[in-house]
């Protein structure tokens, strides 16, 4: 193969191309695989905001019987077919301008205008034999890494409940990075993903253990309709607009800079959503439980034996130390 040349395609052309049957969508060695509903929203969606979507990578060859080009995918299928049928209005997909999951044909003039002038990245295999393109198939289609569990979820999943905790997870990182939360490491293995995926079930639900096989549920169950989600957006946005109210620092010097014990206050904050606490009591409690626990780790005596059983050690996730700062927090806050 000599080289690869980058270009841009804007999505009108790729359909003209498509309707003149001078595209090939399904060479020999394409999987033959067809993307669920909730797939193809989550890639019109991608579009209307004008979010990067990876390349797609063609080869041209000349049909000489009709003396044509042809532009062979060799990785794109599903992207390519998922704007064709988008424009043929097979299915409905969220955009910024509608409350409600919308048809290409329920789109204004002007949006089906910036739809189709969207650009698209295309990279052009120049004098690539089927032997080359073999080979950059398969490694196009090959994964570098070792995913962990909630990776691996959120590349299976596109719908409602991954795109509501994605989205969450994305806009709260000003907090996540001053609070150290969550470290730069946690946040690129997606670590704030799976701890908002908690807290929404917990906002649903009520408490109980962390459940990565609830976790998988919920997107399961959710992927094409989140109903809650008005509901739970309303209630982290209050969450969070008391918690990014306080210094960073109460949490990053502090026990509450732990993941699951951040969490428990989150719970508790949620549950007094009707009469929120003022920031400089939340403030004190904070400073209150992180002296307390220091001094009964230390071995104060007289120290409430609910500090240490609740707010150390290794099972900070479970249940039943998760219904003690659930106790403990409630009361230094009422």
């Amino acid at each position: 193969m000599e080289r690869v040349d980058y270009e841009s395609l804007i999505i009108s052309d790729l359909l003209g191309y498509n309707n003149s049957k001078s595209l090939d969508i399904t060479p020999w060695y394409q999987r033959r695989s067809v993307w669920q509903t909730p797939q193809k929203a989550y890639l019109i969606n991608t579009l209307f905001e004008r979010k990067p979507v990876p390349s797609i990578y063609i080869r041209q060859q000349i049909d000489l019987e009709h003396e044509r080009s042809i532009k062979e995918v060799v990785d794109g299928q599903q992207r390519i077919r998922t704007i064709v049928s988008y424009r043929a209005d097979e299915f409905a997909a969220k955009h910024p301008s509608h409350r409600s999951r919308v048809k290409y044909s329920e789109l204004t003039p002007q949006q089906k205008t910036s739809f189709l002038s969207t650009s698209l990245s295309v990279g052009y295999l120049i004098g690539a034999t089927d032997q080359d393109v073999i080979e950059i198939f398969g490694r196009i289609n090959s994964v570098a890494k070792t995913l962990n569990p909630m990776e691996k979820l959120n590349a299976m999943h596109s719908g409602d409940f991954k795109q509501f905790c994605l989205n969450q997870a994305v806009s709260r990182l000003p907090f996540w990075r001053s609070s150290f939360i969550f470290s730069a490491n946690d946040i690129a293995r997606m670590q704030e993903v799976q701890f908002i995926s908690d807290l929404a079930i917990a906002l649903i639900e009520g408490l109980g253990d962390y459940s990565p096989t609830k976790i998988k549920k919920y997107y399961k169950d959710f992927d094409e309709y989140f109903p809650h989600e008005e509901d739970i957006d309303g209630r982290m946005e209050s969450i969070f607009r008391m918690l990014v109210a306080i210094p960073a620092a109460d949490f990053s010097d502090t026990i509450f800079k732990s993941a699951q014990i951040a969490f428990s206050l989150m719970v508790v904050l949620d549950a007094r959503r009707a009469a929120p606490p003022p920031t400089d009591r939340i403030r004190q409690v904070i400073r209150d439980i992180d002296s307390a626990v220091t001094f009964a780790a230390d071995g104060a005596e007289r120290s409430d034996p609910r500090l240490l059983a609740g707010f150390t050690g290794g099972n900070l996730h479970r249940i039943k130390t998760r219904l003690i700062r659930d106790e403990v927090l409630k009361e230094a806050l009422a």
